[in-house]
């Protein structure tokens, strides 16, 4: 597809409609701003009233008999200056026995304010001449759609020959002549096409983005590639992405608008599909690493189904993750959206990355190749970065995200297993970027004892009279307890961090000592208190 040649806002301009037979036969003589002829036509009126200029709304031809001119010299000058400041295309008077030639004021005034004058020397019939220039209008708006329907044609046959949104971007950029854009809703710019062959001396497609996408190009079109519509996640009319064209090469006239708007039709069934393809196969790696997790895979045949999947680790360690969504994907996407977001933006970690989806446990587990185990801070820092950010896109809450052991195959299953139950004890504690699986052990036991029904009856034994206390007193002695465990029975650091006296101390020390009838400074009891404040985050 050749890039097309600027259209103007209407290809019937003055000079064509002047060429047209009815108002040639009225033998047109153009008196003033001839230079001004390619002015476009946007409709045909006739009139005769003093005060028609307050009618038109700009880009009318006027045709007139003159009987609206008035007779002293400033009516006229007044008539013509009111039509010239509405930006009519141009005023057309046919000359008779009422009117045999145009006042001198009327030629002076349109020729100083730049306004098209003509004046038919012969009488026309004024409903010709608004029959044969609106049938011109009617037909170039039809071949504005045939042009833009040819645009969608062409990319609807890319599509089907199993072309993408780049290929479907750049016959629109070839159509339109200037460099096409797609950015996501928060700005991001996701593909970039020019026309082929670039024009000479064109410059650099990300060069012409960083320096326009924000400097207010005249001329810039922008169409919003439609969302999932009413009822989806997205809300009625909330956009997927944004088409954006730049006319940096040529101007931008209707049919590229047209085009545009079609294509952006289209961009949003891709983009759907894309969204739902990517899910799919979300899927479909969750099942395996799920399957790798409870066993039911033999790690002998896991490095072979996995380079099938697309993950080629290399030779050094694995390293299991899980993200755990609390609240579901989010208000503005379906998992396919927490998905393609989540994917986006492991693409830059820079580590080989299997992600799976697991919709009924609402989890999403990878697994990352590692040259060294020494790397796993710095790697569980960059991918527990990326998860969150891909559940930000699409408005989730925060994330839970634990990171497991460095593993080999044969104990990878293990290690995102009990990254897995990890994920489920973290559920409740204070937000981090990511925890370590192994500091969870202890809220995973208790989380097994929950289950059993018999945590609620351990925190109760142990803390159950201090918990009571502090339900009905104006100072709890919880966060004491809490800071001197915390701090291993070092009084000095406790009171610090409470901004107390050391008297004030003892004597909540000693006061919780006598609730809970022990001594907190027995490693026995010490350890017992611990589990049960740590128990209490489950059972409430």
């Amino acid at each position: 597809m050749q890039p097309q040649p600027h259209a103007p806002r209407s290809a019937v301009t003055v000079a064509r409609a002047l060429e047209l037979p009815a108002l040639r036969r009225g033998l047109p003589e153009v008196l003033a701003a001839a230079d001004r002829l390619h002015r476009p036509v946007r409709w045909v009126h006739a009139g005769e009233a003093p005060n028609i200029a307050a009618l038109l709304k700009g880009g009318e031809l006027l045709l007139t008999t003159g009987l609206g001119l008035g007779s002293r010299p400033a009516d006229q000058r007044a008539f013509v200056r009111k039509l010239a400041e509405r930006d009519i295309a141009a005023l057309v008077v046919e000359l008779g026995a009422r009117l045999p030639t145009l006042p001198a004021a009327v030629v002076d005034t349109a020729r100083s304010a730049g306004l098209p004058l003509v004046q038919l020397h012969r009488e026309v019939p004024f409903v010709a001449v608004t029959e044969e220039i609106h049938t011109e209008l009617v037909n170039e708006h039809y071949a504005l759609l045939r042009r833009a329907e040819d645009v969608h044609r062409r990319c609807t046959g890319a599509l089907l020959d199993g072309g993408g949104v780049p290929e479907v971007l750049r016959l629109l950029a070839d159509f339109a002549g200037n460099p096409v854009f797609l950015e996501s809703p928060d700005g991001r710019l996701l593909y970039a096409a020019g026309p082929d062959p670039a024009p000479p001396g064109a410059a650099d497609l990300l060069q012409v983005w960083d320096g326009l996408r924000d400097a207010g190009l005249a001329g810039r079109m922008a169409v919003d590639v439609p969302g999932q519509g009413p009822g989806g996640p997205g809300g009625p009319g909330a956009p997927r992405a944004r088409l954006t064209v730049l006319p940096v090469n040529a101007p931008l006239g209707p049919v590229h608008r047209m085009a545009a708007d079609r294509t952006a039709g289209l961009l949003a069934v891709v983009l759907l599909q894309a969204r739902q393809e990517e899910e799919l196969a979300a899927r479909g790696r969750g099942d395996f690493l799920t399957d790798l997790a409870e066993g039911r895979l033999d790690p002998a045949d896991a490095p072979a189904q996995a380079r099938v999947l697309g993950f080629r680790p290399g030779p050094g360690p694995l390293l299991p993750v899980v993200l755990s969504a609390p609240a579901g994907p989010g208000r503005d996407g379906s998992w396919a959206a927490l998905t393609c977001a989540v994917q986006e933006e492991l693409a830059a970690v820079g580590v080989p990355v299997l992600l799976g989806v697991r919709l009924p446990e609402g989890r999403m587990p990878l697994l990352a190749g590692l040259r060294d185990p020494a790397e796993r801070p710095a790697v569980a820092a960059r991918l527990a970065t990326a998860l969150r950010a891909g559940a930000q896109r699409v408005r989730s809450r925060p994330p839970v995200v634990v990171v497991g052991a460095p593993a080999d195959w044969t104990t990878a299953g293990g290690a995102l297993r009990h990254a897995a139950e990890a994920a489920t004890a973290a559920a409740g504690l204070p937000d981090r970027p990511w925890y370590d699986a192994r500091a969870l052990d202890v809220d995973l036991l208790l989380q097994r004892l929950r289950a059993h029904g018999d945590l609620a009856a351990f925190v109760d034994r142990v803390i159950g009279p201090l918990l009571t206390h502090d339900a009905g007193a104006r100072t709890g002695l919880l966060p004491t307890l809490e800071a001197y465990l915390r701090h291993a029975g070092r009084k000095a650091e406790t009171a610090r961090e409470l901004h107390v006296n050391r008297q004030t101390l003892y004597d909540r020390l000693a006061r919780i000592s006598g609730l809970l009838g022990t001594d907190p400074d027995e490693p026995e009891t010490r350890l017992a208190l611990g589990l049960a404040l740590r128990g209490r985050r489950l059972v409430g």
